[in-house]
């Protein structure tokens, strides 16, 4: 075999070893964010999947490492026990856990509270206030039910007193009310617009994002992204660069909600067609932005009303929103 001479290894082999050992340097600088996701079809598994698939999260100088959990008690239950780092979550159930003594802070916003909805199929059903004796199937342990009842006492409706409430998550309230057991069900998305798609009859009687601003002039938050203290303070670059990705996600999702479709249908397995129709509804609105930013206000509007409300006992500090 002939000898490489110096001229050709400095141009063609040199750059290649190059190459390898800067991809060993990144391999190796790279942090790893453990995310919390869920075996259901929502935002908190859609939002890591597409990171994923997409390379946000390498793109912008980490990893995201997907914890995937079978409901949303083990879900909260991850980020109070230290098992992950960061999920999406209720504003007012991050607050929950904060007096608990978790030690978490709010680093983003993320889904509008117009994916949440009411839904009914009774043509004599017209607005929350109709609900008064009727059945209504809702998680009572959520912090969607936490809006809907702030919502409904400025309405005058005592949800417990005035309606039959079926606790029901969100998959069993779709099941009760297509079995016609309930009058109504509280859904998110993308469920809800599969049940519109199964059952044309079925029409939205309430949602969040259009309540919530005609109580407060705000869409407010249904979710919101919350990192653990202890690991901001072990990486303080993490929370802009986890921020920066989730801002390509919402980028990605309304330049080609096509793409995005597809990677739903293939990790999820939400039915082709479904999320898109979600996006162009107007309904899964993902809009992720420094929490410390101008959306303290109206995140801290939340936490004040939820107290008003008796779902807390008293107001969190400052901390709880994340500033750099």
């Amino acid at each position: 075999m002939k000898k490489l001479s110096r001229r050709v290894f400095t141009l063609g082999v040199a750059p290649t070893l190059l190459a390898m050992r800067e991809t060993r340097v990144f391999a190796a600088d790279t942090t790893k964010i453990r995310v919390g996701s869920l075996t259901l079809p929502v935002f908190a598994s859609i939002i890591v999947n597409i990171m994923k698939a997409r390379n946000f999260d390498t793109h912008n100088g980490f990893e995201a490492d997907a914890h995937v959990y079978p409901s949303i008690s083990a879900y909260y239950a991850g980020l109070a026990t230290g098992e992950v780092d960061t999920l999406i979550g209720g504003p007012t159930y991050f607050q929950k856990l904060w007096l608990e003594g978790v030690p978490l802070q709010i680093i983003s916003t993320g889904a509008t509270l117009a994916d949440m909805a009411l839904l009914t199929r009774d043509p004599n059903i017209r607005t929350i206030a109709d609900l008064r004796g009727k059945q209504l199937a809702v998680d009572m342990g959520s912090g969607q039910f936490q809006i809907l009842s702030i919502y409904a006492s400025a309405k005058k409706i005592d949800l417990a007193k005035d309606v039959t409430l079926v606790n029901a998550n969100f998959a069993v309230a779709r099941a009760q009310l297509a079995a016609g057991r309930v009058d109504a069900a509280m859904v998110i998305e993308p469920i809800i617009t599969m049940m519109m798609k199964d059952d044309p009859a079925l029409k939205i009687i309430f949602n969040g994002g259009e309540a919530w601003k005609e109580l407060t002039g705000d869409t407010g938050w249904e979710l919101v992204y919350a990192m653990r203290e202890d690991f901001i303070k072990k990486a303080p670059d993490l929370p802009t660069k986890f921020i920066a990705a989730l801002g390509d996600v919402s980028q990605f999702l309304r330049n080609d909600p096509d793409a995005a479709d597809s990677i739903a249908a293939e990790t999820v397995k939400l039915p082709p067609g479904i999320l898109k129709e979600a996006v162009k509804s107007g309904r899964w609105d993902f809009d992720a932005k420094p929490a410390w930013l101008s959306d303290r206000k109206s995140i801290w509007d939340m936490f004040e009303r939820a107290v008003s409300a008796g779902f807390h006992p008293k107001m969190p500090d400052a901390s709880i929103i994340y500033a750099p």
